[in-house]
């Protein structure tokens, strides 16, 4: 434990947030910066006494509880909770689940790109897709959210996507991804929803628990692909995966050839898809 470098951290991060960052009035007269310890004591359910002398350097060992409360009263990142369960001697706590919230920078990057674009968490949930991706794979807005799943696709959906994207393709994603799925439920052991997601597949598709059963870890990165579009034939594609890894999320881009009869493809199916189909960013 680094009492010092604990003590300095917890009072510049207190230091930082205003009252009405954490839902509390101003007040008239605040004679310091940022919040006072006594708030960030009972925000994070502790005495006065006992974060004033952790803020100090004079306290005692902070249990993982204890540090749970502080990070979650002083709205640390989990780049920051990590930082604050080590300087105080241990490992940071697993965080509760992938996160869903993508990127301004990244929607607005889908939105220019002129290739089928998708961006998936840990457990394959769309959380944001383009035009030509939706003309490509499927009308993701016309799904519920919760169906809005690759996996839930492949194993559950009832459609034939061998007839799309081939057999041999088709039973090489579905034992990546089924990797990449065991992978995630070791990065998120408390995830109810990831939990779910493996139940239903497991209850829903003797395929997937035959491939479940492998216990297989990996984590899925590229790989080439044939599609057999009913529209505009087949599409000869590389799937290229860009790692967002302070989010856990991927960006799955397809691209073909320039100006080979895959390209020629791409671009008649985002006039059929953008004429046909009224996607947007999501």
């Amino acid at each position: 434990m680094d009492r010092a470098q604990l003590a300095e951290f917890l009072r510049i991060r207190r230091e930082r947030l205003r009252p009405d960052d954490v839902g509390l009035p101003a007040g008239l007269r605040r004679r310091t910066p940022g919040l006072r310890r006594e708030e960030v004591a009972g925000l994070a359910t502790m005495s006065t006494d006992y974060y004033t002398r952790l803020e100090q350097g004079r306290g005692p060992r902070p249990s993982r509880p204890v540090l749970t409360g502080l990070a979650r009263a002083l709205r640390l990142s989990d780049d920051e909770r990590a930082h604050l369960f080590r300087l105080a001697g241990e490992q940071p706590a697993p965080p509760t689940g992938p996160p869903t919230d993508v990127r301004t920078g990244v929607l607005r990057m889908l939105v220019r790109l002129d290739v089928p674009g998708l961006v998936l968490d840990a457990k394959y949930d769309v959380l944001a897709w383009n035009p030509l991706a939706a003309a490509l794979i499927t009308d993701f807005s016309a799904l519920p959210p919760r169906e809005r799943n690759l996996l839930r696709l492949r194993f559950l959906s009832g459609s034939r996507q061998e007839e799309r994207f081939g057999e041999r393709q088709t039973t090489e994603f579905a034992r990546e991804a089924a990797a990449d799925l065991r992978a995630a439920t070791g990065r998120y052991p408390a995830d109810p929803s990831i939990a779910a997601l493996v139940t239903d597949l497991v209850e829903g598709s003797d395929e997937f628990a035959r491939i479940w059963a492998l216990h297989e870890v990996a984590t899925q990165q590229s790989m080439c692909q044939t599609i057999h579009h009913p529209t505009v034939g087949r599409i000869d594609v590389v799937c290229e995966v860009l790692l967002i890894p302070e989010r856990d999320q991927r960006v799955i881009l397809y691209t073909a050839a320039p100006r080979s009869p895959s390209d020629r493809a791409l671009r008649l199916l985002e006039v059929v898809g953008t004429q046909s189909l009224s996607q947007r960013v999501s």
